[in-house]
């Protein structure tokens, strides 16, 4: 818990524990579980999350006390609670008494109840619900000593995210109306001369179903922000009640990580702990790499305070076409990676496997096997690991990099068949840049296109797709304050209605980067392009490129090697001294430049084109590159925590800080080997091996790199 945000979580240790569903057990299976957590060291659970069925069997008609005596009896155990309102799912007596709020496809097609989620997020009588339900949870047990932190509804849009039913069309309508305020403004908005679309009535509009063919691209980008913001609204209302009612508890909803169709800056704004449910898949060796960009982005939702990871298998989920289970060491050095990009606990879902059902196959602390079960003893093992982790606790990660997340831009260059190629795809792109980062050695965290930029030395926009002034000018600040801006293909193309800026992309970016896009160039399929980079080095371009004209004093660093652009700009930089007077007055000592990239480049070509952008930061990169390793520093006023972790199956050595002391000491010594020779320490780290060093904070985080007696093809 930090003095920034006092209602985070009422736990005064690293939280460790998982879902729990009591309501699928026995209670004499309740009391084995009990004693099970407590040798596992697990100190908080979630629950009730699906459990309104069991609540409120009928209208009005509640069942407390199963749920009443299971919490009296963690908390005996010294075990709190993440207390669900249950709101996840309806009861089935609710949908069949108002089969209106049942959710609709873009087809038209209602959807059946038999999963969870089953509701219209817009539907008056779910909402009112909710209200009701969330209302009667926190009068039971809002003063109950175990209540830990509040857990609101569960994975907002994981099964329905948009809904096309007549209830979600009036919603839209009304959005729209306090969007534009009157028809006129809409049909600006809209674009609606294209194509004879123009409303004369608010009754004529609906949600964007499937169409004769391509819908107008304004609609669906305003669909996207209503349909996500609905279920910010819904989140919102039980947020007001619990706040009303226990007002020095924390509130949170699970995330999903980086997920494309709810604005997460929005709805962590609107709780006290940001919580993420994670599952890399075990079957990719490098799913740690998209993992690290995950966490980051959920670190810095809140500004970087601490987060919990809240959900993550102990071994093999239910729900890919081939579930491949967590080899030993797996569990751990995952947990870990989150802790280590500032996640204050990990938790998982779920504590004990379920006997029937849709997640009957997904793993849990306590398996089949129950004590018995691997997974029991390596969570065990984990949770004596994690005691002594406790220093970290409220530390922050430090991190001078940072990548812009713009869900109008994903949306608008995602959601419309109208473009100019389908293979440019933000995620693939964004996760891209950060892997290059990574690969280089950094811990990157994630901001808004609005900014704030403050602390940080580089920032990368893999895609603007929607840019404005406002923008613009945060942008143009960070450079002349000597800051490194490296800015993706397609970016600056449209404004907020999606109309194209005038004079074409990148629009208001034009005189910060000094280019302009005369034509967007995608690469045809089965075919791959080169750019030649001036410093040296020829790399594939994939899927994109664009044609450039280029300004007087904007340098050209590489250029098309092939194809009709052979020749061309393909990637520029424009020095802070090569900017509008007005922005040379804010200058300082260290040189800021906007870079543009206007084509997509492959791993290596990425890596070179970072390390020179670090290197104009005066930030440092590795010299070797090792996708296994990773190393994430977490600090606090005193201590910098530097975690070093090896996510692959073979041995790493790398350079450590002399005097460095090991945080999982004892049992992780013994398997990891360190040794001091000519004035450097380096350290040994097994297949999935951790070490998590603490050395007083110095002016820069330790830079951890391969050891050059490191043999990188053992």
């Amino acid at each position: 818990m930090t003095d920034e945000s006092p209602r985070a979580i009422r736990l005064d240790a690293l939280a460790y524990g998982g879902d729990y569903n009591p309501d699928q057990w026995s209670e004499e299976v309740w009391h084995q579980d009990i004693r099970l957590m407590r040798e596992a060291g697990v100190n908080i659970v979630s629950l009730p999350v699906f459990s309104w069925p069991q609540l409120e069997t009928a209208p009005g008609v509640y069942e407390w006390d199963w749920l009443d005596r299971i919490i009296d009896l963690l908390w005996a155990g010294g075990i709190a609670v993440d207390l669900a309102t249950a709101t996840a799912t309806p009861p089935s007596w609710l949908i069949r008494s108002h089969p209106e709020m049942l959710p609709w496809n873009e087809a038209g097609q209602r959807l059946e109840f038999g999963s969870r989620q089953a509701y219209c997020p817009s539907s008056p009588v779910w909402r009112e619900n909710v209200a009701r339900m969330t209302r009667a949870m926190a009068d039971r047990y809002g003063d109950h000593p175990a209540l830990a932190l509040w857990h609101v509804s569960n994975e907002y849009g994981d099964h329905v995210s948009r809904c096309w039913c007549p209830e979600s069309s009036a919603h839209f309508r009304r959005w729209l109306e306090a969007r534009y305020g009157d028809l006129d403004g809409l049909n600006e908005a809209w674009g609606v001369n294209v194509w004879g679309q123009r409303y004369t009535d608010w009754a004529h509009i609906e949600a964007p179903r499937r169409s004769t063919g391509p819908v107008n691209p304004t609609q669906l980008l305003d669909f996207e922000r209503f349909s996500s913001d609905a279920l910010l609204e819904l989140f919102q209302l039980e947020v007001d009640i619990l706040r009303e009612i226990t007002p020095e508890i924390g509130v949170t909803t699970n995330f999903m990580s980086i997920l494309r169709d709810l604005d997460y800056w929005k709805f962590a704004a609107a709780e006290d702990l940001v919580t993420d449910d994670a599952y890399p898949d075990p079957a990719d060796p490098l799913a740690h790499v998209p993992a690290a960009l995950n966490y980051g982005y959920m670190r810095s939702l809140k500004g970087g305070q601490p987060w919990l990871l809240l959900e993550q298998a102990p071994s093999g989920v239910s729900w890919r076409d081939v579930n491949v289970p967590k080899a030993p060491g797996h569990y751990r050095i995952g947990s870990l990676q989150a802790i280590a990009h500032g996640s204050d606990g990990a938790m998982v879902f779920q504590w004990r496997q379920a006997k029937y059902g849709q997640e009957k196959f997904h793993s849990a602390m306590v398996g089949h096997r129950g004590e018995a079960s691997r997974s029991f003893q390596e969570a065990k093992a984990f949770g004596a690991e994690l005691k002594q982790l406790e220093p970290v606790r409220g530390s922050r990660v430090r991190s001078r990099i940072a990548l812009v997340v713009d869900h109008d831009s994903w949306w608008g260059s995602s959601a419309t068949e109208s473009l100019p190629s389908q293979r440019l795809q933000w995620l693939a792109q964004t996760r891209a840049w950060h892997a290059a980062l990574h690969a280089l050695g950094h811990a990157v965290d994630t901001v808004r296109a609005t900014g704030p930029l403050d602390g940080y030395d580089v920032v990368v926009v893999p895609n603007l797709y929607v840019a404005d002034a406002a923008q613009a000018q945060v942008f143009s600040d960070f450079v002349a304050r000597g800051g490194q801006l490296v800015v993706g293909p397609f970016s600056g193309v449209v404004d907020d209605t999606e109309k194209v800026h005038d004079g074409g992309a990148p629009g208001p970016l034009r005189g910060l980067l000094g280019i302009e896009v005369d034509e967007q160039w995608p690469v045809a399929d089965g075919l791959a392009e080169r750019v030649a980079f001036s410093a040296g080095g020829e790399f594939d371009v994939p899927t994109w490129g664009e044609w450039l004209e280029v300004h007087d004093g904007t340098e050209v660093l590489a250029r098309y090697a092939s194809g009709e652009l052979d020749g061309r700009a393909a990637i520029t930089r424009r020095a802070v001294g090569g900017l509008d007077t007005a922005l040379r007055a804010y200058s300082t000592d260290r040189p800021g430049a906007a870079w543009y990239v206007s084509c997509v480049l492959e791993h290596d070509g990425l890596v070179a084109l970072f390390r020179d952008a670090l290197a104009a930061a005066g930030l440092p990169a590795r010299e070797r590159i090792d996708l296994d390793l990773e190393a994430v520093t977490r600090s606090d006023e005193t201590t910098d925590y530097t975690f070093v972790l090896n996510h692959g199956r073979r041995e790493i050595t790398v350079d450590v800080p002399t005097g460095a002391n090991d945080l999982l000491g004892g049992e992780g010594l013994e398997t990891l080997r360190s040794s001091t020779t000519g004035g450097r320490t380096t350290l040994t780290l097994p297949r999935f091996g951790a070490a998590v060093l603490a050395t007083p904070r110095a002016a820069e985080p330790p830079f951890i790199t391969l050891s050059h007696a490191h043999d990188t093809n053992d």
